[in-house]
């Protein structure tokens, strides 16, 4: 057999000569869980290290099935002047393919259904719910407690992956046994009509709710 040389580029030369270059630290290539497999949301889309924006999910299903949730006291609530934030690293967030800024007047825009005719059914979520108390160690009542879609549908959320699904804890001050009410809700529905009214971009709004909600319409000017 013909022995062929082929010159290396200089600069893959002297990434060897020094180090040694690490597949993993470029983007695309795929980020691999605990055992070693890759890292995936529910519907087998992988997470890239380095991958810019939010994790994009499968989007609305006919059926949906229960997804799995992180491990039991895996994930740790955050405090901002009280009120509760996210692990992101249990809930990075979530987005739904079929809602882009191009599609905004036939998805979450339009005049009503949209958010309905999305949701996935109690049978799916109560289980869910109550597994993604136990990652987050939530042990209040699950009544008080919102099963949060962090990107909310109608800011073109994920419907049913699982990272864009937490369990909420009231807001503080909150009456046990009064159900759910929190500050969030109001927040994604003045982002909604900022993105619907054009003072704001899709991307924009979904960025300033998975960074912070509590901060999120100051962060745009909105509030």
């Amino acid at each position: 057999m013909e022995f062929v040389r082929r010159a290396v580029p200089p600069v893959l030369l002297s990434c060897l000569l020094l180090t040694g270059c690490s597949s993993a630290s470029y983007p695309g290539s795929a980020t691999s869980g605990k055992d070693g497999t890759p890292a995936a949301g529910p519907s087998g889309t992988a997470v890239s290290p380095g991958a810019v924006g939010i994790p994009v999910g499968a989007g609305p299903q006919e059926m949906y099935t229960v997804q799995r949730q992180p491990a039991a006291g895996s994930c740790r609530y955050r405090y901002e002047k009280g009120e509760p934030l996210e692990d992101t690293s249990c809930t990075p967030g979530a987005t739904s393919p079929a809602v882009t800024q191009a599609t905004l007047a036939s998805t979450i825009c339009r005049k009503s259904g949209y958010t309905k005719g999305i949701r996935p059914p109690e049978s799916v979520t109560g289980p869910e719910k109550r597994a993604n108390a136990a990652s987050y160690g939530y042990t209040g009542r699950l009544g008080d407690a919102e099963y949060d879609h962090l990107v909310s549908l109608e800011l073109g959320g994920d419907p049913n992956d699982a990272r864009n699904l937490w369990v909420e804890p009231p807001d503080p001050g909150h009456r046990a046994g009064s159900g759910v009410n929190n500050l969030k809700d109001p927040v994604e529905s003045k982002l909604h009509s900022a993105v619907c009214s054009g003072k704001t971009t899709l991307k924009a709004a979904q960025q300033a709710i998975v960074t912070d909600w509590t901060t999120a319409l100051s962060r745009l000017g909105l509030g």
